[in-house]
């Protein structure tokens, strides 16, 4: 009887804290729709004015990359939300076709960011970026991780019952 109070509380106290992080993202999500892409173009600038120490000239190329990079992001997030109310999935091709565009666009901008930054500065963005990917990647795994986790322990005491 005991353990099956304790995973009942454990079931309880999982489930609030998934849904707590599910209303952070959608939170997280809401305001970024809330930024015009010059705002968030502005914002990316500045802080990488601050991390790279960039000169006037360099600010100006970068703006105009990162507000052309917000615009198609933009645009993207606005089609996918409209997809999801709508209940639609992508299908396999889609998902392949939307990640090809993507490494396209990431592949382009990185030759022209490799344009308007000097090799040490080049340097610090490309590091900057494996940062940034290997904390997503890293918190995915977190997460798929604890889930798993959660699942075996709750299998391992049901069985102990």
């Amino acid at each position: 009887m005991k353990k099956l109070a304790i995973l009942a509380l454990a079931l309880i106290t999982f489930q609030a804290n998934a849904q707590d992080k599910k209303e952070v993202r959608k939170e997280r999500k809401e305001k970024m729709m809330q930024l015009e892409p010059q705002e968030m173009a502005e914002l990316q600038t500045k802080k990488m004015t601050l991390h790279l120490d960039l000169t006037e000239a360099q600010q100006k190329r970068v703006m105009e990359l990162n507000l052309e990079q917000a615009k198609q992001r933009k645009a993207a997030m606005q089609k996918r939300m409209e997809a999801k109310e709508k209940g639609e999935k992508p299908t396999k091709e889609q998902r392949l076709a939307f990640e090809n565009k993507k490494l396209d666009a990431q592949i382009e901008n990185k030759k022209k960011m490799k344009n308007i930054l000097n090799d040490e500065q080049y340097k610090k963005w490309e590091t900057m970026l494996e940062k940034r990917t290997y904390k997503r990647a890293e918190m995915k795994g977190k997460m798929r991780r604890g889930k798993r986790m959660e699942e075996k322990k709750m299998q391992k005491e049901l069985s102990n019952d």
